[in-house]
């Protein structure tokens, strides 16, 4: 997600997370098209659209939330963040996980057994990502505007640079 610097870093990051849903709204329709009407070029493109977006950007996007938030947030209290960093871990072993599957897509005569497994690791996978972004957006980014001052949230949208 593209560098730039932002006068709230909460509102930057949960936009950040509304961009993010539409990508897993895609992949969810795609991969459903996949199983319940088998192979198609659009699904297929619309699956690795989703997945590269979700491998670069959502990547870039947590480390931000790891070098720029977490530290800040981290002088007050670890715990949230302790359990943020280790849903970011799963995220990315379970985005892993859907990138093999799709692999074992080699043509439009792959069986429906296949497809069917590449939906399900992307129900998985997009259920693990709506949580954590609830999370996030309704517990975590409420209390980091709740409990910072003015100056750590500046140093946080200077962090995201």
């Amino acid at each position: 997600m593209a560098a730039r610097r932002s006068i709230d870093p909460i509102a930057r990051l949960m936009q950040e997370h509304d961009i993010t849903l539409m990508h897993l709204s895609s992949l969810n329709r795609a991969t459903r098209s996949l199983a319940e009407q088998g192979y198609s070029e659009d699904a297929m493109l619309r699956v690795r659209e989703a997945v590269q977006f979700l491998s670069l950007e959502v990547g870039e996007h947590n480390t931000h939330e790891e070098e720029a938030l977490f530290p800040v947030l981290e002088r007050y209290v670890e715990g949230p963040t302790r359990m943020m960093r280790a849903e970011h871990k799963e995220l990315k072993r379970e985005l892993r996980k859907l990138q093999t599957a799709i692999r074992a897509i080699h043509s439009p005569r792959v069986s429906t057994t296949t497809l069917r497994g590449v939906r399900s690791r992307a129900q998985t996978l997009i259920q693990r990502f709506v949580n954590h972004i609830h999370k996030e957006n309704n517990i975590l980014f409420p209390l980091v505007q709740k409990f910072l001052t003015r100056d750590a949230l500046r140093e946080i949208a200077r962090r995201l640079v």
